[in-house]
C-alpha cells in the first residue's frame, strides 16, 4: 500500500500496483466499484490500474493517473468530478482537459489539481470562491478553471470550502471561504483569488481541515481558522480573532 485518504464516511487506499480500493458509505458511488451499496470491507475501484495518488472529498474521490491525467467518481452535484456534467458516477470518469497534473486535493464539493509548472486548476462548487478563478457563484463549474496569479505552487490542500497552496520559497496563499479566518490573511472576508497567509515563511508542508489550515515550519506547527474544539493547538478554544497563524504548543 502506497497511500490512504479518508473522506467524510469512506476511505480509499492506493496499492503498490496502481489499483485503488475503497470502503465505507457508498450511497453516492464514492467507492467507485459500480454499485451504490455500502461496503465494510475494501472493494476495487473499477478500471483504475495506474493510479499514483488519491484524494477523497466528502462524497467523491479522485485519482491521479500515470501520465498526469485525473479520474473521479461519486457525488457530482456541483461538477466536482470535472467531466463537464453534474451527473454522479459510481465508476471513474476522466476530468476534462487536464494533463501534466502532479498532485490533487479534494474538498467538500470541489477538487483542485497542481499542474506542472506551478499552476493550479480547480472545478466544482464555487459559492465561496474555492476555485480561485476570481469569481463566485451558485452554479458549480464542472470543468477545470485556472487559479489566478499562481505560477509557483509546489503543493495544494483543500478544506471544506477553501484551498491553500504552498509556494516556492515557503510562502502560503489561500482562497475561498474565510468565515473563520481559514485563509489566514487577517480578515474574515471570502477571497475569490489567492491571498498570502500573514507572517508565514519557510513553510515545508501544509494540511487543511474543514475550516482551518496548519503549516509545518522547521519542526514547529502554526495553524489558523476555526478553533471551536481546540483544533489550532494553541491551548485555547478561542474562535474569534484567530485569523492569522498561531503556534501549536508543545511541539
Amino acid at each position: 500500500m502506497l497511500a490512504i485518504d479518508a473522506g467524510d464516511s469512506h476511505t480509499c487506499a492506493l496499492l503498490a500496483d496502481g489499483r485503488v480500493m475503497c470502503w465505507g458509505l457508498n450511497e453516492d458511488g464514492q467507492l467507485g466499484n459500480g454499485s451504490y451499496e455500502n461496503s465494510p470491507t475494501p472493494v476495487e475501484v473499477a478500471g483504475v490500474h495506474d493510479a499514483t495518488a488519491i484524494s477523497a472529498g466528502t462524497a467523491h474521490t479522485c485519482a491521479l493517473l500515470a501520465g498526469g491525467r485525473v479520474s473521479c467518481w461519486g457525488f457530482n452535484s456541483q461538477g466536482q468530478l470535472g467531466d463537464g456534467s453534474t451527473n454522479g458516477s459510481s465508476t471513474p470518469v476522466e476530468v476534462a482537459g487536464l494533463s501534466n497534473v502532479s498532485a490533487i486535493s479534494a474538498g467538500r464539493l470541489f477538487t483542485c489539481a497542481l499542474l506542472a509548472g506551478g499552476r493550479v486548476s480547480c472545478w466544482g462548487d464555487n459559492q465561496s470562491g474555492a476555485l480561485g478563478d476570481g469569481s463566485a457563484g451558485l452554479e458549480g463549474v464542472p470543468t477545470p478553471v485556472d487559479v489566478v496569479g499562481l505560477t509557483d505552487a509546489t503543493a495544494i490542500e483543500a478544506g471544506d470550502d477553501h484551498t491553500c497552496a504552498l509556494r516556492a520559497g515557503g510562502r502560503v496563499s489561500c482562497w475561498g471561504s474565510n468565515v473563520f479566518g481559514e485563509l489566514g490573511d487577517g480578515t474574515t472576508t471570502n477571497h475569490y483569488s489567492p491571498v498570502d497567509v500573514a507572517g508565514l515563511s519557510d513553510v515545508a508542508a501544509l494540511d487543511a481541515g474543514g475550516s482551518y489550515t496548519c503549516a509545518l515550519l522547521g519542526g514547529r506547527v502554526s495553524c489558523w481558522g476555526s478553533n471551536f474544539f481546540g483544533e489550532l493547538g494553541d491551548g485555547t478554544t478561542t474562535n474569534d480573532s484567530v485569523v492569522t497563524p498561531v503556534e501549536a504548543v508543545g511541539l
